[in-house]
C-alpha cells in the first residue's frame, strides 16, 4: 500500500474525531444529559468497533491466504503483500453488518446505560465507518491500530492531551475520550483524555470495597464450612 493510502485512513481518523465524534455527541444527548457517559458511549464504541474489525479482518485474511496460496508462485513474504493488496482491493469481501456485534457488546457493558434507557443504534452510522476504517488500517505494513485505555492509568502526555474541561494538575485519568491511533507502537495521533483530582482516591476505594465483600464472602463460607 502507498504512502498516499496510509495519509487519507490518518486524515479519515483525525475527521471521525473532529466532526463525525462530536455529531454522535449530540444525538447521544437527547437520551443522555451526562457528558462523560456521553463521551465514554463513543470511546467504547471506537474499541469495540476495532476490536470487531480487527477479528473479521482476520478471518477474511486466512480464507484469502489459503485461496491464493494454491497457485501462487513466490515467497511467503511476497504472498502476506498479495492478500494484503488483495483484501484492500476488494472492500466487498467484508461485511460491515458486524458493526450489529458491536452495538451488542455495548449493551452488556456495565459502565455504560442498560438498553431500556438507551439503544445505541442511534450512532450506527459512526460505529459503521469507525468498522471500515480500522479493517482497512490491517491492510497496511505495518498495520494501524488505537491503544486501549484504563481509568486511573497516569496521564502520558507523549499518548494523550488532556480535554478542556480537565484537572490540568491531575496526574491520573478519570475516563477517556477519544483513544490514540499508534503504528508499530509509535503514537501516531494522540488521544484526548479526561484527568481529575481524586481519580485515584476513588479506584482504590472501590477496589478496598470489592475486597472487603470479597474477604467478607470468603469469611462466612468458612463459618459455614466450620459449624
Amino acid at each position: 500500500m502507498s504512502a498516499s493510502y496510509r495519509a487519507c485512513l490518518i486524515a479519515r481518523y483525525n475527521f471521525i474525531y473532529a466532526k463525525e465524534r462530536l455529531e454522535a455527541e449530540c444525538i447521544l444527548k437527547r437520551y443522555v444529559c451526562n457528558l462523560e457517559t456521553v463521551q465514554r458511549i463513543i470511546y467504547i464504541a471506537v474499541v469495540e468497533s476495532f476490536r470487531a474489525a480487527k477479528m473479521a479482518f482476520w478471518k477474511v485474511k486466512i480464507n484469502v491466504k489459503d485461496t491464493m496460496g494454491i497457485c501462487f508462485r513466490g515467497g511467503p513474504t511476497s504472498l502476506e503483500v498479495a492478500v494484503l493488496d488483495y483484501i484492500a482491493c476488494h472492500k466487498d469481501l467484508y461485511d460491515v453488518c458486524c458493526s450489529v456485534h458491536v452495538i451488542c457488546s455495548m449493551n452488556r457493558n456495565p459502565k455504560l446505560p442498560c438498553p431500556g434507557e438507551l439503544d445505541f443504534v442511534v450512532i450506527s452510522a459512526l460505529i459503521r465507518e469507525l468498522c471500515c476504517l480500522a479493517y482497512s488500517m490491517q491492510t497496511l505494513i505495518p498495520p494501524l491500530d488505537i491503544v486501549y485505555g484504563v481509568d486511573g492509568e497516569c496521564f502520558n502526555r507523549n499518548m494523550y492531551f488532556r480535554s478542556f474541561d480537565s484537572d490540568f494538575a491531575a496526574p491520573f485519568v478519570a475516563y477517556h475520550v477519544w483513544p490514540p491511533l499508534i503504528e508499530d507502537g509509535t503514537v501516531i495521533v494522540k488521544g484526548e483524555v479526561v484527568t481529575k483530582k481524586m481519580v485515584m482516591v476513588r479506584i482504590l476505594l472501590k477496589k478496598f470495597v470489592k475486597g472487603s465483600q470479597w474477604i467478607s464472602t470468603l469469611f462466612l463460607k468458612f463459618r459455614k464450612i466450620s459449624f
